[in-house]
């Protein structure tokens, strides 16, 4: 299979990637119906790596990250043999103080449904951290 063929013959619109990324924009993962009962998230994030087994504790613990609705910017979802390759940056405001993270999750499926999210996040940033990168990075480009 190709990178651009599906492995699945799922609605693009409807499939298991776009309601995750939907229980993921809208901070509603605790309903996510998508993930497979044996579901890995194996997480890397600044100083750490984990992983959490099971779709209540996936759910759980994706919750936690999600728990303010927010908005994608530079969404980017490639297709693999296994899944989906997807490249998101979130905002949100978090009481009341907006908030950014980048992330990559390569996500594979099997049976139309989720069976391992592995996941590499840069960090969850404040407004102040996101000036210091936006003054950073001027006169840069």
């Amino acid at each position: 299979m190709t990178r651009d063929q599906s492995p699945q013959t799922t609605d693009r619109s409807t499939g298991p990637v776009e309601r995750y990324l939907e229980a993921i924009r809208s901070a509603t993962m605790s309903d996510c119906d998508v993930l497979s009962p044996d579901v890995t998230l194996d997480a890397t994030v600044p100083n750490w790596r984990y992983s959490v087994h099971g779709d209540e504790a996936v759910r759980a613990e994706l919750s936690r990250w999600y728990a303010d609705t927010g908005t994608f910017e530079e969404l980017g979802p490639t297709r693999l043999a296994s899944g989906e390759l997807i490249e998101f940056t979130l905002h949100w405001e978090e009481g009341g103080v907006p908030h950014a993270a980048h992330q990559a999750h390569i996500v594979e499926l099997a049976d139309g449904r989720i069976t391992r999210d592995q996941v590499w996040c840069g960090g969850r940033w404040s407004a102040t951290l996101l000036a210091e990168m936006a003054e950073a990075s001027d006169g840069q480009d």
